[in-house]
Parts: structure tokens; C-alpha cells; sequence
């Protein structure tokens, strides 16, 4: 499974770090790719490519402010999972929820 994040919260700064990490190790122990957009203080980091937006069998949005340039995801809304930066820090399965994994 390709996973694809973006992370940002209000200040851009201690909460957009920490959920990508949650992201990236929840991946990680299920051997999943993942790649994490950071919005935040630092502007966009690793910015994800249309590739990389297309190819991705979930898209999370781990986000207190509005993601910068959100229309590049419009037309994979069905693959979008929205949770808060704080939920994921705490509990990263919570972007599996609504996954059946075979």
C-alpha cells in the first residue's frame, strides 16, 4: 500500500513533526510506502508530486489549518482520510479506520 500525508497545524511547528512521525512509523510496522508533506513554519517540505498524488492508495490530511494547494487532491477525494494532528500523534492506526487490509 502507497500511503501519502500532509501534516500542518496552527503554529507549523511541533505538532506538524510529530504527526508525520507517527505517520511515517505506523507505515513503517506494516511495511507500507509513505511519503509526508509538512506545511508548515518552514513552508511546504517534502512536497509530494502529481505522480506520487495519483499513485497513492491513501491520501491523510493530518491538518489543523487548511492544506496549502489542496486542489491537486480533488479528483482523489475517495482516498482521503481526515484526522486531527493531535488524534494521529496519539493513535496513528485511527488513519486505518476505514481500511480493510488483505
Amino acid at each position: 500500500m502507497q500511503v501519502i500525508a500532509i501534516t500542518s497545524c496552527a503554529t507549523g511547528v511541533a505538532h506538524t513533526y510529530m504527526a508525520a512521525e507517527a505517520i511515517k512509523k505506523i507505515c513503517k510496522e506494516k511495511n507500507y510506502s509513505c511519503k509526508v508533506e509538512m506545511q508548515g513554519a518552514l513552508g511546504l517540505e517534502n512536497k509530494l508530486s502529481p505522480a506520487e498524488i495519483e499513485n497513492a492508495d491513501l491520501i491523510v490530511f493530518a491538518n489543523d489549518i487548511k492544506v496549502v494547494k489542496a486542489e491537486r487532491f480533488d479528483e482523489y477525494k475517495d482516498k482521503i482520510v481526515k484526522v486531527k494532528p493531535h488524534e494521529v500523534i496519539q493513535n496513528p492506526e485511527i488513519i486505518f479506520k476505514n481500511i480493510v487490509e488483505g
